[in-house]
């Protein structure tokens, strides 16, 4: 503890020494679903893994008092009435060099920037905390491995992937789109990458053009000026890029045009909201190698479960520090496998759920309104998928998605490359 009562100096580039008799990682979390969540996202990133106690932070100020402090120190001050002074207390018992982390439930920026910058703890999550926020904010100061620059400016990028043909990912990406760019007024830009039978402008009621094609074949020609031109309006802050061309005219790809896009779309957009089947094509491989977050979306099939195993088994991409989220689509389906049978066969747990819906969704597709703009279970779905791909809402915006995604609030809009109004 220094003169000040911080947490000591939490950073490890003085060259802390790793010691046999100290554990890498150790949570104390009081409740299941940030537990898991933690679990969820930690455990691959962890070599030696992550070691989850039932607790808060009283019952760590306790526990350090007798053990010796872990490398990493992950507390849950969610409850607590005098947060600030807990942590002062926990200062105490703790060794110098130990990189503390904290989850709370406490939404207020002059609480963040007093436990980060005046008392020495490394970041502040508050709940519901997701796994892509912990992936962005927690891993990487645990692994000592950062994000790229490249990776943190500009907007947010993310693949939605069909675990096969028919499971619903085209309609999920839509209305994903739909919600941040007209419902939640980001400035979004809907990507169809299936330049010939692709249906994204058609759901989304947007116009289909060259651009995408020639930005494809000819990435010389892609500047913010080509981006503008290219991307047809569906509506003030909703744009579509697709093309429809001739079965009979394949595309001449060139190698590196689909990250070239990627750069381009980021400057001029917050979310660029991707619909990618996963076909042996090199434009397909760069656009869901360059994404921020990839979307698994599979139906409860058997044949979904294998090629969802296939996508998972897919390395990460350098600016993917979490694991895909996966979507189950249509679930309770008749002859469908259960929810539990599904999670048993991939070893992993399904992160939305969306209900067997085909009068809501076949009604939306026929009349072209997206159904997102409906409230019920889908909509519910939709929002839950946005926070967990790394979208923040404003606390005035009440007919968004709840304000309550768990990222730090220090520049929360510089972050995501994002802009008010």
């Amino acid at each position: 503890m220094n003169s000040q009562g911080a947490i000591g100096p939490l950073s490890d580039e003085s060259g802390v020494v790793s010691r046999p008799d100290r554990l890498t990682v150790l949570a104390y979390i009081g409740d299941p679903a940030s537990e898991q969540v933690l679990r969820d996202s930690l455990t691959e990133a962890t070599a030696g893994g992550v070691d989850i106690r039932r607790g808060t932070v009283r019952t760590a100020i306790a526990a350090m008092a007798k053990m010796p402090t872990p490398e990493v120190l992950i507390v849950d001050i969610a409850g607590e009435e005098q947060p600030l002074q807990a942590l002062g207390e926990l200062s105490d018992v703790v060794e110098p060099g130990v990189r503390v982390l904290v989850i709370g439930d406490s939404q207020e920026m002059d609480f963040y920037r007093h436990i980060t910058r005046g008392m020495g703890v490394m970041e502040y999550l508050f709940k519901p905390i997701t796994k892509e926020a912990v992936a962005r904010h927690f891993a990487p100061l645990i692994t000592r491995k950062a994000i790229g620059q490249d990776a943190a400016r500009g907007g947010r990028v993310v693949v939605v992937i069909g675990a096969r043909g028919g499971v619903g990912a085209t309609t999920i990406a839509g209305n994903l789109a739909w919600l941040l760019g007209v419902t939640a007024k980001r400035h979004t830009v809907f990507l169809e990458s299936d330049i010939h039978m692709g249906s994204g402008a058609l759901l989304l009621g947007g116009k289909t053009g060259p651009g995408l094609r020639m930005a494809l074949e000819t990435p010389d020609r892609i500047d913010t000026l080509f981006v503008e031109r290219a991307a047809q309006p569906v509506l003030e802050r909703l744009n579509v890029l697709a093309s429809e061309e001739k079965l009979t005219e394949p595309m001449n790809y060139a190698p590196g045009a689909a990250r070239r896009l990627i750069e381009a779309l980021r400057v001029r957009y917050n979310f660029v909201i991707m619909d990618v089947p996963f076909l042996p094509m090199a434009c397909n491989r760069e656009l869901i190698e360059f994404a921020h977050h990839r979307v698994i979306v599979m139906d409860p099939s058997l044949a979904s479960v294998r090629d969802t195993l296939r996508l998972l088994s897919l390395p990460n991409g350098p600016w993917q520090p979490q694991s895909p989220t996966v979507v189950l689509n249509r679930q309770g389906r008749p002859g469908g496998l259960s929810r539990k049978q599904i999670e048993e066969a991939l070893k992993v747990k399904i992160d939305i759920a969306i209900p067997d819906m085909p009068k809501q969704l076949n009604e939306s597709a026929s009349f072209g309104e997206p159904a997102v703009t409906v409230k019920g279970p889908f909509r519910q779905a939709i929002s839950d998928l946005s926070r967990e791909i790394g979208f923040v809402a404003n606390r005035e915006e009440t007919g968004a998605v709840p304000a309550r995604h768990a990222v730090p609030f220090s520049g929360v809009f510089k972050m995501l490359g994002l802009q008010k109004g």
